[in-house]
């Protein structure tokens, strides 16, 4: 007797290329045609629909969202939830939160992924949004990637211990330890004498990439080097203005997006992560398997995601205290590959992927835990 495929639900804020994206298009490739998805792009970006396997059983829903119309949105919701029928609705971030109210009286099974915040939450909590979310949450299952999320949503928005999940995000480690690709068009392109401090992220306020061209400025100040920023978005303008403003655009790479970074992350010398809020970055998690030294700022979970012995160029502050951790690593080249290594045993040993796909397995399966 054929066992009928499990149907899912999967509503993000936008479908373009990012964290949370990224680790649904590793699942859902991962377990093939294990499931029906349904995808919903509350924004109608959907770039990441083209990183998906062809052939998955995926397609994505059109569902009109009216920017501010709250009331007009939950009964479009609700009629989407009556009809569909899905075996478990997965809701991902605050800008789905209207599906979770949506559904508050259980029309599906519910899954909720937070992942972080927005620069509007990167000082504090705001009240209207932890009140939403003890209520709106109360009765589903939340599943967080670090324990800093996992501290917040207990203590802060109060939900019941029983419903909250950790688990880390997860990195096909054999996939990023396997080296540069000599053929790689990018990879040629970052070859050179100097050291390369490079970074992998979405140009958005949050990654505060000017932090890490300032903290560059300071470093080439002292020691030859270059920068190479990995990824696109709106800030791109913004950021090229300000290396020419620093007097470093010269040493500054703008690479765009990539979708193969494994074929880079080995022409770095230093990976480097800027942002102001972050919680289990997948980049961090990339340059670990990749064999990387990584300086970044203190956020969310990374100073327990690295090796101990990478721990101490985890950083307070701002552009100053990141080149110093920078320079440290750049300044003694066998400290750095030695922590490189730590960084891939780590990786390999505690967030490989294969133990993230056993645990969300268990989750879209509905298997207590």
């Amino acid at each position: 007797m054929t066992v009928p495929r499990r149907t899912l639900l999967h509503v993000f804020p936008t479908f373009a290329v990012g964290g949370a994206q990224m680790r649904f298009v590793q699942l859902a490739n991962h377990f093939g045609r294990s499931y029906r998805h349904f995808i919903v792009s509350m924004s109608g970006n959907a770039e990441a629909f083209t990183r998906l396997s062809p052939d998955l059983d995926a397609t994505l829903m059109p569902v009109a969202v009216k920017p501010g119309r709250t009331w007009p949105n939950l009964r479009t919701f609700r009629r989407v939830l009556k009809e569909l029928r899905p075996d478990l609705l997965i809701t991902s971030n605050w800008g789905t939160m209207e599906w979770a109210v949506a559904n508050c009286d259980g029309l599906a099974p519910h899954l909720h992924m937070e992942d972080g915040f927005g620069p509007e939450e990167v000082a504090r909590q705001l009240p209207r949004r932890i009140w939403t979310r003890r209520l709106a949450l109360r009765r589903s299952t939340v599943m967080l990637p670090s324990r800093t999320l996992h501290t917040i949503a207990s203590d802060i928005w109060r939900l019941p211990k029983r419903r909250l999940l950790h688990i880390p995000n997860g990195v096909d480690c054999e996939r990023f330890g396997t080296g540069a690709d000599p053929a790689f068009a990018t990879a040629r392109d970052l070859v050179g004498r100097e050291p390369l401090i490079g970074t992998v992220s979405a140009l958005r306020a949050e990654k505060n990439l000017s932090r890490l061209i300032e903290a560059f400025a300071e470093v080439v100040r002292l020691r030859p080097a270059r920068l190479a920023i990995v990824g696109d978005g709106p800030e791109l303008s913004r950021l090229k203005a300000r290396a020419s403003e620093l007097g470093v655009a010269d040493r500054v790479v703008f690479t765009g997006a990539c979708a193969e970074p494994e074929k880079l992350l080995p022409s770095f010398t230093v990976f480097a992560l800027s942002s102001d809020t972050e919680q289990m970055p997948l980049s961090v998690l990339e340059a670990m398997a990749a064999g990387l030294p990584v300086a970044a700022t203190n956020v969310g979970d990374v100073r327990n995601m690295v090796s101990a012995e990478n721990r101490p160029f985890v950083v307070d502050g701002g552009a100053i205290p990141l080149a110093q951790a920078i320079l440290a690593l750049l300044e003694n080249p066998a400290r750095a590959t030695w922590i490189g290594k730590e960084n891939a045993l780590r990786a390999g040993k505690v967030f490989d992927r294969s133990l993230m796909f056993a645990a969300y397995r268990d989750l879209f399966d509905g298997v207590p835990r």
